[in-house]
């Protein structure tokens, strides 16, 4: 009996020393290695080209985390997190929808940085001529011009504010075919289907059936600018912060230059 005590005292006295000086025990937790992470990247449809070439530059260093981007109308993806959408970064085209989340008490704090900026222009089919300014969409030729529904669009709502500033808004009102963002009323121009089109100098670049006709006075609508947020509901939010880290770093810059956006 007396054998049996002493074995169990040196055994513990045994493990207590190897535990205080960071040597493992048999009964310690095994190690588990780091699964992948899938990061959800909503964002605003302008952005699609130059976020597709950006993804295998991040992952060259982050393997291990894959990324699936969700593109569309900022206020479109805007409805879809706060209906619960499991987003990690959501990148908007405009401010409005990430002050609506902000204002919900959905987003990270201190996650919110402006990564770009754009040009509003005016762009007509590569096989037009004699329109040369915005009042031109006034002729009696121009029959359908295209923009972005400005409710959910932020293209569009700058859009809307040049057309209004330049007080063309009402003339044409009734030539206006809304769409659900900016890539459709890209390719409503390209196909012919409107005469003119809004649309951002980053889609007009991508472009070779369009044409751009002017640059809108930045004066006469919202800074356009593209505030990336990380969502509070994010079960990934540090991976979701070296992602929005990468993009301020030179590699993404240098994509975003090529792509003619402007940085912060």
């Amino acid at each position: 009996m007396k054998r049996r005590q002493l074995m169990i005292l040196i055994t513990t006295a045994l493990t207590t020393m190897l535990i205080a000086i960071g040597i493992p025990t048999l009964t310690s937790a095994p190690v588990v290695a780091q699964s992948n992470t899938n990061l959800l990247v909503s964002a605003a449809a302008s952005m699609k080209d130059v976020l597709a070439e950006i993804k295998p530059l991040y992952q060259q260093s982050q393997p291990n985390v894959s990324i699936t981007y969700n593109f569309g109308a900022s206020g479109a993806l805007q409805r879809q997190i706060e209906q619960g959408a499991p987003v990690d970064v959501f990148i908007s085209a405009a401010k409005k929808q990430v002050d609506a989340l902000e204002q919900k008490n959905l987003l990270v704090s201190g996650s919110r940085t402006v990564i770009a900026k754009n040009r509003l222009v005016l762009v007509v089919p590569g096989n037009v001529s004699g329109i040369s300014s915005f009042y031109n969409l006034k002729d009696a030729r121009v029959k359908k011009i295209a923009i972005g529904e400005p409710r959910s669009v932020p293209a569009g709502q700058y859009a809307q504010q040049v057309l209004q500033q330049l007080k063309i808004w009402d003339q044409i009102k009734s030539k206006l075919v809304f769409a659900n963002n900016v890539r459709q009323v890209l390719a409503s121009v390209e196909s012919g289907n409107a005469e003119a089109g809004l649309v951002y100098s980053t889609d007009a670049k991508i472009s070779n059936k369009v044409k751009v006709v002017v640059a809108a006075d930045e004066k006469y609508h919202s800074p356009i600018i593209y505030p990336l947020a990380i969502l509070k509901r994010s079960k990934n939010i540090d991976a979701a912060k070296n992602f929005s880290q990468f993009l301020a770093s030179d590699k993404a810059k240098a994509v975003f230059k090529k792509y003619g956006f402007i940085l912060p």
